[in-house]
């Protein structure tokens, strides 16, 4: 037996709006029974509003969309539930999903929904049988499943006594309204497929899809297509709040097609990632879901450090999947594994060939990381335009440069070799770099790094840029000689240079 929710004085403070969602109303998969035990306000069913009061008794089938609201900021109801499946209470001639008597009588001719305005001694009768039924639920006294059942059925005839059928649901309108609640029925089984649409269910029901998509935004107000994706988004909500679930298990449990179409679809809707919606609930447990994430994020470093492209865009994916920030990807996994290469660079533990395969993981990597990164609104730690200076045609360590950069969080703009002065100023212009990276191999071409410090002088931005020069005739000395602000002379060093002068 699924046993029965039961929510008593539950206040329903909001207002209630003419123009409210279909989507913000409760659907059950089970019968609900709602008793107004208090108060005034308004219940809307479907697409229809109706003023509640107390002794307010509503029947709803199953795929049947009611919410109660307040007439305004002081007046509102005080609504209790009960929720149960017919299955789990009926005895077994009554389990005929076509029998005329479904529920004990109360939906007559399947029906899919009841009223009834019950007396102040028979609301107390129907209170008392709410009570002894949260009892026993409570308690789990021995044979408690007995005494549920049959607390229910005797709730559910005395119900069934007061309600009259006919002062309640017009014939026409009831016949639309259970075809929209077999629509309902049908969403809340294939919920998870993301292949479902109007048109499986109008095949299913064995009417046409036009005459069905007319009748749903006719009795919910809005249509079938938009009516799914506010659930999708409310049912998605949810799960974020209240549960650990992982971004991959959301969006199968939400037939979603994939997690980064999810992100898209929560950004667009919500104006936030996920991640940031979790975190902003306070039911949420940071705590052991941060311990959870530092294995992977130590995995990707590692992997990454060697050089291991394929596996690292593997469990990238794997903590996108998992729910793991694409910041806290980017910094703890990809960054803080290439911060681990530069420095055994710098010592000369490694050497080239192994700075290249683990910037070429770092590189798979960020090709599944970018567009969340963009649309975290993560920034780059600076900007960076850097190139082989003018009659020199050598990349290999100006390519290098650029793998240590890009692997402390830069954004690097490669204009390549034999670049010019006016080349250089001009791109640090146009892409708001913070740092010039000029790299010379050959002595002939040093002096080129000297013009670029005067083309930044004399387009007005050299108060604005700095300039790093690096190479293997490069000096010190020549550095403060041409007045240019930082010389490094190795890629690590370089990178760990460029970092400070954009912060800076």
């Amino acid at each position: 037996m699924r046993f029965p929710e039961i929510e008593l004085a539950a206040e329903q403070r909001a207002p209630y709006r003419p123009d409210i969602a279909a989507s913000s109303l409760t659907v059950r998969n089970e019968v609900t029974v709602c008793i107004v035990t208090d108060g005034d306000g308004m219940v809307q069913i479907l697409n229809r509003p109706i003023e509640c009061h107390k002794g307010d008794m509503y029947f709803f089938g199953s795929g049947i969309a009611y919410g109660f609201f307040a007439k305004s900021e002081d007046e509102y109801p005080t609504v209790s539930t009960v929720v149960f499946s017919p299955s789990d209470m009926l005895p077994d001639e009554f389990r005929d999903p076509d029998s005329a008597q479904f529920c004990y009588g109360v939906f007559r001719d399947r029906q899919p929904i009841s009223y009834a305005l019950l007396n102040s001694r028979v609301l107390s009768q129907v209170d008392e049988y709410c009570g002894e039924i949260i009892e026993e639920i409570e308690k789990r006294r021995l044979g408690f499943e007995v005494a549920v059942r049959c607390e229910l059925n005797m709730l559910i005839i005395t119900l069934g006594r007061y309600i009259d059928l006919a002062d309640t649901v017009e014939q026409t309108e009831s016949k639309e309204w259970s075809l929209v609640s077999s629509v309902m029925r049908e969403v809340f089984e294939h919920f998870d497929d993301p292949d479902m649409t109007l048109g499986t269910i109008a095949d299913s029901l064995y009417v046409s899809k036009s005459h069905l998509s007319r009748l749903f935004s006719k009795v919910m107000g809005e249509s079938f297509a938009t009516y799914v994706r506010n659930m999708r988004l409310k049912k998605s909500c949810e799960l974020l709040k209240y549960t650990g679930l992982t971004n991959e298990e959301i969006v199968r449990a939400c037939g979603l097609r994939d997690v980064p179409s999810f992100y898209r679809f929560f950004k667009n809707e919500k104006g936030m990632t996920p991640y940031r919606y979790r975190m902003s609930q306070s039911t949420y447990d940071r705590l052991n879901k941060g311990v959870n994430f530092m294995s992977i994020l130590n995995e990707i470093s590692e992997t990454l450090q060697k050089g291991k492209a394929k596996m690292v865009k593997e469990l990238v994916e794997k903590a996108i999947a998992d729910g793991v920030p694409a910041a806290q990807i980017l910094n703890d996994g990809l960054l803080g594994g290439m911060n681990v290469i530069g420095e055994r660079f710098k010592n000369n533990e490694v050497y080239v060939p192994e700075v290249l395969v683990a910037a070429r993981a770092m590189n798979a990597g960020m090709q599944i990381l970018k567009p969340l990164l963009k649309d975290d609104g993560v920034e780059a730690t600076g900007k960076v335009c850097i190139g082989t200076v003018q009659g020199d045609l050598h990349d290999i360590g100006k390519n290098l440069v650029k793998m240590m950069m890009e692997g402390k969080g830069l954004e690097v703009v490669d204009l390549g070799v034999d670049v010019s002065p006016e080349a250089f100023v001009q791109a640090a212009a146009d892409n708001g770099c913070q740092v010039i990276c000029c790299s010379a191999l050959l002595t002939t071409t040093m002096d080129v790094m000297a013009d670029v410090v005067k083309e930044a002088e004399k387009a007005g931005i050299r108060d604005k840029v700095k300039i790093l020069i690096g190479g293997a005739p490069i000096t010190q000395d020549f550095c403060d000689k041409i007045g240019a602000d930082r010389y490094t002379s190795d890629a690590a060093s370089a990178a760990d240079a460029a970092v400070e002068l954009c912060r800076a």
